[in-house]
């Protein structure tokens, strides 16, 4: 078991001046969001977002001291700080969207993956990492090389859905983190490196930088496709992963009631502002079918999804039951796509993955490239 402090740690970047103000960064307080989980570490620098190119060096050296600490095998820092109206954030919305969201001299965002779907919904509770695992499970059964990024920094499953109970190792030359698999499946996840218990107590910058560190600097490989589980709602990192990662389109998950289809529409609106194509909606806890006498009950209502994917002109991709062994086997690490892929659920999510996959080859078909799509505030 690891013994890192946080005492440790600020020890260390109390040797780390900022060149600019002949201090060093503990000092000048600019050292906050520590999380520190068997030997993996993590930090935020807060700077002056006008700073980032110059202070990318110094982010590098305070990596570099804290990895040296007994006990550390990683360390992610990130640069993050408020941008200040008048900066020129206002051409062109919130920043940089050139290729796959790299900088010049930056090493680019998952520069080998074919696709990326963000899985999304516009409230939490309806069941959008279950979805997301088991869509990755049924995508893997299909022959493709699958990744799932956990963009859920406040509260990451992935983790306990695909029965990863470790911490990720560094590549030989100590520059990328590898992801974890099970199941066939590649997976990131903030999970890996905080306790399952622990709060994320970070704000929206420190997200955002976290968020595309952890993309850039994960050694992903070659795959077909990467689902990224996006946290609930319509905020800062959704509109940065729409920004930052050329998305080939996103789904939508919903429950069937009157205020989850609500805010489902809210999230399929923001999609086509951002011009993500849309792949479809998926109606979760559709109905309850019970075991015993096999009467059918729609707890939450039923088709609603159906229906609001027809009004907004987008598929309806299916719709998968109410069903405890679904949460029972999300929730012990074995989807129920891999621990019983003879059940009908599971033949459920196989059915909706291949019509997601069917319209990833028909927009991989067309004679354009993807774009990182532009955010344009009105």
């Amino acid at each position: 078991m690891s013994n890192v402090t946080q005492e440790a740690l600020l020890k260390a970047l109390s040797t780390i001046k900022d060149p600019e103000k002949g201090a060093d960064l503990v000092s000048l307080g600019m050292i906050s969001g520590v999380a520190i989980k068997d030997g993996h570490v993590a930090f935020a620098i807060e700077i002056d977002p006008a700073r980032a190119k110059s202070m990318e060096s110094v982010r590098q050296e305070a990596e570099k001291a804290v990895h040296a600490l007994p006990g550390v095998l990683t360390v992610q820092a990130v640069l993050t700080g408020e941008r200040k109206k008048g900066n020129g954030q206002g051409q062109g919305g919130h920043g940089h969207g050139h290729g796959h969201g790299a900088t010049e001299g930056e090493k680019p965002l998952v520069p080998h993956v074919k696709s990326i779907i963000a899985v999304a919904s516009g409230k939490g509770g309806v069941g959008k990492s279950t979805t997301t695992v088991n869509l990755a499970l049924a995508l893997a059964g299909m022959g493709l090389k699958v990744g799932v990024f956990d963009a859920d920094i406040y509260g990451p499953s992935m983790p306990r859905m695909l029965g990863i109970d470790k911490q990720p190792d560094m590549t030989e030359d100590g520059q990328s983190i590898l992801p974890l698999h099970n199941h066939g499946v590649a997976c990131m996840s903030m999970g890996f490196l905080v306790p399952e218990d622990a709060p994320v107590i970070w704000r929206g910058p420190m997200v955002m930088g976290a968020l595309e560190q952890m993309l850039r600097d994960v050694e992903w490989g070659e795959l077909d496709v990467m689902l990224i589980d996006m946290p609930p709602g319509t905020g800062d990192t959704q509109l940065t992963i729409s920004q930052k990662v050329p998305l080939t389109g996103a789904v939508i998950v919903s429950t069937p009631q009157d205020i989850a289809l609500l805010d489902a529409r809210r999230g399929l609106n923001m999609f086509r502002k951002v011009e993500v194509p849309v792949l479809g909606l998926i109606e979760n806890m559709s109905y309850y079918h019970c075991p015993k006498c096999g009467h059918e009950a729609h707890i939450f209502g039923h088709g609603g999804a159906k229906s609001e994917a027809a009004r907004l002109g987008c598929d309806f991709l299916g719709e998968v039951p109410l069903d405890i062994e679904i949460r029972e086997t999300s929730d012990g690490g074995q989807p129920i796509v891999a621990s019983k892929p003879e059940s009908p659920h599971a033949e459920a999510y196989r059915a909706i993955a291949k019509k997601v996959w069917d319209k990833v080859l028909l927009i991989q078909s067309g004679k354009t490239a993807r774009q990182t799509p532009k955010i344009v505030v009105e």
